[in-house]
């Protein structure tokens, strides 16, 4: 089991958005299925438990209502609020096919210009631009086939855990498939 002492600290979150474009589409899997969903959750989990903060992993298919492949906890101390920030990164991430972080950057973290994206206050309640929501893609599909959302840490870190991982866990799946 990972503890603090295997921290490794996270890169930095990129601000261009030609960059987190590429962050999102350089981990095209092989396939994507519950079995690379659970690879992919415990991997993140691992990694998460080195951090102090309580956070909560989420990987689900784009299909409302959602498919639900992987769920988890790190530390105590998550809330209900977790899961209502994942819902709403991840209803970003589907409606955009972008990751929460490229949004976040998009409109300079300005909440009510990003509202008026979305239909106004009233429907912006269900969107969040914050980090921490990011697409599965697989080889040869244009549009996103899962999400996966981490949320309980700063929000480009967030975003980091998510990409830098999914990196590891795409390159073992390829290396795997051949």
């Amino acid at each position: 089991m990972a503890s603090p002492s295997d921290f490794k600290p996270l890169g930095e979150a990129p601000r261009d958005i030609g960059k987190i474009i590429e962050q999102e589409r350089a981990s095209e899997l092989p396939t994507f299925n519950a079995v690379v969903a659970y690879r992919l959750g415990t991997a993140l989990h691992s990694r998460l438990l080195t951090f102090p903060s309580p956070a909560c992993i989420n990987i689900s298919t784009v299909s409302t209502p959602a498919h639900v492949l992987f769920h988890a906890i790190t530390h105590e101390g998550t809330t209900l609020d977790n899961d209502y920030w994942i819902a709403r990164k991840r209803n970003s991430v589907i409606r955009f096919g972008a990751s929460t972080w490229r949004l976040h950057i998009k409109h300079d973290g300005d909440e009510q210009a990003f509202a008026s994206k979305v239909g106004g206050e009233a429907k912006a309640g269900e969107y969040a631009i914050h980090g921490g929501g990011v697409p599965i893609y697989v080889k040869g599909v244009e549009w996103p086939v899962g999400v996966v959302v981490v949320s309980g840490l700063k929000q480009w870190d967030d975003h980091m855990v998510v990409i830098e991982t999914l990196a590891e866990v795409c390159q073992a799946v390829w290396r795997e498939s051949k």
